[in-house]
C-alpha cells in the first residue's frame, strides 16, 4: 500500500528505480562483489571464489524477500545481505565480507546510486538551460517594467529575467560537476578506518574497489564516510531547489489577474476549480514552491548527521534512508514540471504594454532626473526636484511629463528631450548583457560536446 505520495505522484520511473529496494539491494551486491575481486587480485582469495561471488552478486539470485526473512531473525540489515549472498555461492560464500564493515558497503552503495541520480538531475538542468536560453534570445527586446518592493521601478526586458535564471542554472551544473570529486568517494577501511582487518594491502584493495566501481577512494574515514560530504550535497540540491522556487515565485506573481504578463500553460481539458470555471491557477509553480519547502527542510538533518558519537554512532542511518530519496525524487518533480512550465509559457503582450505604462511615466523620474543633470542642473537638486514632481504627479492622478512640462524643470529641458522619455528608450544594455549570457552559455554547451 503507498503511503509517501513519492510512491505515486511526485518524481519520474527513471528517477524513482534508483532508489528502489532492488536496485539498493543491487548496489550493495556490487560492492561486495568488487571487494572480493580485489581480495582476488591481492591473492587474498582464490580466483574461483571472486568469479563465483560476482556472478551470484545480483537480485536474480539474491532476492529482496529473503534478505528481509533473514533481517527479521538477526535484525542486521547489512549482514542479511551478507548471508543471503553467501547462501547462494555454496563454498565460495565464506569470502563474501571479508574484512568489510557495515558502512563500508552502504556508504559505497550510496555514491553509486548518487552517482546515477545526479547523472538525471544534470540531464534534466542542461534541457532547462537550452529553454532559457532560447526564451532569453526570443525576448531580448521584450520591454516589461522591473519591480522592486513590489513597486513598479525602471524597465527591464523578459530577456534579462531569463538570462538571470540560465546563468544560475549553469552555476548549478558547475556545483555538481565540481563537488563529483568531493561527493563520489567509497571506503573499504574497516571496523574504525583503519584497515587493520585488511592488512598491509589495505589502502590498494581500497583503491582496487573503487576503481572498480568507478568512485573516488576517501583519503580517511572512521567507520563512515564524513557526513560533511552528504551535507553538501544536501546544500546543492536545495540551492537548485531554490532557483526553481524563485522561477515558480516570479510567474505565480506575474500570472495574477492584475498583472496577468506572462502564464504557465493551461490545458484545454484542465480544470482550475472545482467550484469556479473560470479559475487558471498556477498549480505547476505553486506545486514546485511547496516542493521546495520540504527539501530545504532536509538540508537541517543533513548537517545535524555530521556531527556523531566517537568512531560513529547510528544516528544518521535511519535519517539518510528517508531523506536522500526524498530530495533527489522530489528535486526530479521540481526539475521536469519547471521545464514543461517554461517550455510553454504564454506571453500577454498587451498587458506586459499596459503594466509598464500604467504609472503614468512614474517610471521615468530616474532617466529624467539624470536628463536633469546633463543639462546642469546638480544632481541632488534634480532628485529633490523630480521627486516632488512625481508625488504631485501621483497625487494628483496625472502622467508625469505633463505635470514636467508646468514646473521649472523646463528651463532645462526642451520638447525633445521630454518626447525622448520612453521606457522603451530605457533600457540600458540589457541586450547586450542578454547577449553576453548568452554567449558564454554557448560557449560551455561547446566545451561539453568537445
Amino acid at each position: 500500500m503507498a503511503i509517501h505520495p513519492i510512491d505515486y505522484r511526485y518524481g519520474s520511473e527513471e528517477m524513482k528505480r534508483i532508489w528502489e529496494e532492488e536496485n539498493k539491494l543491487q548496489k550493495l551486491l556490487e560492492v561486495e562483489a568488487a571487494l572480493a575481486r580485489a581480495h582476488a587480485k591481492l591473492g587474498n582469495i582464490p580466483e574461483e571464489s571472486a568469479r563465483a561471488i560476482s556472478e551470484r552478486a545480483n537480485t536474480k539470485w539474491v532476492k529482496v524477500e529473503r534478505v528481509k526473512e533473514i533481517e527479521a531473525e538477526i535484525h542486521h540489515d547489512i549482514m542479511a545481505v551478507v548471508k543471503a549472498l553467501s547462501e547462494v555461492c555454496g563454498e565460495h560464500g565464506k569470502y563474501v565480507h571479508l574484512g568489510a564493515t557495515s558502512n563500508d558497503i552502504i556508504d559505497t552503495a550510496n555514491a553509486l546510486l548518487i552517482k546515477e541520480s545526479l547523472e538525471i538531475v544534470l540531464k534534466d538542468l542542461r534541457e532547462l538551460r537550452s529553454i532559457l536560453k532560447n526564451l532569453a534570445k526570443e525576448h531580448k527586446h521584450t520591454v516589461c517594467i522591473g519591480r522592486t518592493h513590489g513597486q513598479h521601478a525602471v524597465p527591464t526586458t523578459y530577456g534579462m529575467k531569463f538570462a538571470i535564471w540560465l546563468d544560475e542554472i549553469q552555476r548549478h551544473i558547475d556545483r555538481i560537476e565540481e563537488a563529483k570529486e568531493r561527493i563520489l568517494v567509497g571506503q573499504m577501511s574497516g571496523a574504525v578506518g583503519t584497515m587493520a582487518s585488511f592488512g598491509e594491502k589495505g589502502l590498494e584493495l581500497q583503491r582496487l574497489v573503487m576503481e572498480d566501481l568507478g568512485l573516488k577512494p576517501a583519503r580517511i574515514s572512521n567507520q563512515i564516510i564524513q557526513r560533511d560530504i552528504y551535507a553538501e550535497l544536501m546544500g546543492i540540491l536545495a540551492l537548485i531547489a531554490s532557483t526553481l522556487d524563485k522561477i515558480a515565485l516570479e510567474i505565480r506573481n506575474l500570472q495574477r489577474t492584475e498583472i496577468l504578463e506572462v502564464s504557465e500553460p493551461f490545458g484545454k481539458k484542465q480544470v482550475g476549480s472545482s467550484t469556479m470555471p473560470h479559475k487558471r491557477n498556477p498549480i505547476r509553480c505553486e506545486k514546485v514552491s511547496g516542493l521546495a519547502r520540504v527539501i530545504y527542510s532536509n538540508v537541517i538533518p543533513a548537517l545535524l548527521n555530521n556531527p556523531l558519537w566517537h568512531e560513529r554512532d547510528l544516528t544518521n542511518s535511519s535519517v539518510e534512508r528517508v531523506i536522500l530519496p526524498e530530495t533527489f525524487i522530489l528535486l526530479d518533480e521540481m526539475l521536469k514540471s519547471m521545464k514543461k512550465v517554461l517550455s510553454g509559457l504564454e506571453f500577454f503582450p498587451e498587458n506586459i504594454r499596459r503594466n509598464l505604462y500604467l504609472t503614468k511615466n512614474l517610471i521615468m523620474a530616474e532617466p529624467l532626473m539624470l536628463k536633469l543633470t546633463e543639462k546642469g542642473m546638480g544632481r541632488q537638486e534634480a532628485h529633490e526636484l523630480v521627486r516632488k514632481l512625481a508625488m504631485k504627479a501621483f497625487k494628483e492622478g496625472r502622467d508625469l511629463l505633463e505635470v514636467v512640462r508646468e514646473s521649472e524643470a523646463m528651463e532645462y529641458l526642451t520638447e525633445d528631450d521630454l518626447n525622448s522619455l520612453k521606457p522603451e528608450n530605457y533600457i540600458g544594455l540589457a541586450p547586450q548583457i542578454v547577449d553576453n549570457v548568452i554567449a558564454y552559455i554557448e560557449e560551455v554547451e561547446r566545451r561539453e560536446r568537445s
